[in-house]
């Protein structure tokens, strides 16, 4: 059988080689360029190896270019893509090791068999580590060197497909990870909607029902003024609907975080608690205000705001006449941390529902018997704020005992 290995031996007689390696599992057409034939570097130092290498390679489709040596095989690698590298040894100045060295810094994928008339189990284990995937041993026949190379070719086209195949189960598993995400959200926009519409079914029922009776003459003129003052709170708390859901949207998209300056938490909680001390005394509660420390805060003045007053709000609603509401605030860990807490004796919350607390429009059955009005957007309110400002917040109830919202802000931090 005719090899390749010295100029004599130029004219090759391929034999049956031709056809089975061009149709057979093994031939090259089943692994084509997406931009042409594969092509495939030379470097050996012997002319008969190169052209016998060509004659070989291009009667079955491949573009074969050659070098005579290392530097000028690493040149070509520069110049252009090359999808196989076939390398000598032992050349004069760089070596094939050499080469291969440096082709793999240039052309990380690209497939490098070794060229040797010393094959060793010393040279194969150094040419793996310099990146080579196989050697052929001179001299060698045309079909040899076909199969060696369609082995290799082979080896890459099912190492791409394993890539591939991971590439698909990884995009596969976002893809379900993200559907399952829009339904959930889709479930979550579904219940907003109905919440929505029943609470705000209630305060608008009662409008249209009192002007009705107010226009149709039902109403004696002595009796308008309560109609009126009814409905005047029934708008006040669509409006107050309104604004907590507009205030929970700025909240999630963060349409605030450009418009920021230094909040000075303890003066917010001190005019927050003023403004709600007389509905305190009305109601017989005790409202006590400890501040420890001023911390400030680099962040909005209407966020603070929102949680005190949601938290105060919540407390007092909540709490019967006689019972007693403390605030605590202060500064630890040298002042980096701002801590918070909101402590009441009201109705409490069961140990059940506390994971439900801070989800939209909820409120527990205790609550809605206690009082009938409310958004259940509160506590959405504050933990969105709390979050924005990368603070944690947590809760501690029992029924009938009270509750207690504890929350913690790093002191630096921006939304």
């Amino acid at each position: 059988m005719p090899v390749l290995s010295c100029p004599e031996q130029l004219t090759i007689q391929h034999r049956n080689s031709h056809d089975s390696c061009r149709t057979g599992r093994s031939g090259n057409k089943n692994f084509l360029h997406k931009d042409g034939p594969l092509r495939v570097l030379v470097v050996d130092d012997e002319l008969g190896i190169r052209e016998g290498c060509r004659r070989t390679l291009a009667a079955h489709d491949f573009q074969v270019e050659v070098a005579e040596n290392g530097p000028a095989g690493l040149a070509s690698l520069r110049e252009g893509h090359f999808d196989v590298l076939l390398v000598d040894a032992m050349m004069p100045g760089m070596s094939g090791l050499d080469v291969l060295q440096h082709a793999r810094k240039i052309a990380p994928d690209l497939i490098c068999i070794l060229i040797t008339g010393y094959a060793t189990v010393e040279l194969a284990v150094q040419a793996m580590r310099e990146g080579a995937q196989d050697f052929i041993a001179k001299p060698f026949t045309s079909e040899l060197l076909l199969r060696v190379i369609n082995r290799e070719l082979e080896r890459q086209h099912l190492k791409r497909e394993a890539e591939r195949a991971v590439l698909l189960e990884e995009q596969n598993r976002e893809l379900s990870r993200v559907t399952a995400e829009m339904t959930k959200l889709a479930a979550i926009e579904s219940r907003f909607m109905l919440t929505m519409v029943h609470v705000l079914r209630a305060p608008v029922a009662v409008l249209q029902n009192s002007l009705q009776l107010i226009r149709k003459g039902y109403v004696p003129d002595e009796g308008q003024p309560a109609f009126l003052e009814r409905s005047e709170q029934r708008a006040g708390e669509l409006l107050t609907v309104l604004d907590d859901v507009l205030l929970l949207s700025q909240l999630k998209q963060d349409l605030h975080k450009h418009r920021t300056e230094t909040v000075s938490v303890a003066g917010v909680l001190e005019t927050v608690a003023a403004g709600l001390a007389e509905e305190a005394d009305e109601r017989q509660i005790e409202l006590c205000v400890e501040i420890a420390d001023s911390p400030a805060l680099v962040a909005q003045t209407e966020h603070i705001r929102a949680l005190w007053l949601n938290l105060l709000s919540n407390a007092l609603r909540y709490t019967p006449a006689g019972g007693r509401i403390t605030i605590q605030l202060n500064a630890e860990e040298n002042r980096r941390t701002i801590n918070g807490s909101v402590a009441d004796t009201g109705i409490g919350i069961a140990t059940e529902e506390i994971s439900r607390i801070f989800e939209e429009f909820y409120r527990t059955d205790a609550a809605r018997a206690m009082q009938e009005t409310g958004t259940g957007l509160g506590l959405p309110i504050v933990q969105q704020i709390v979050a924005m400002y990368g603070g944690t917040i947590e809760l501690e109830s029992a029924v009938n005992q009270g509750s207690t919202f504890r929350f913690v802000l790093p002191a630096s931090a921006k939304p």
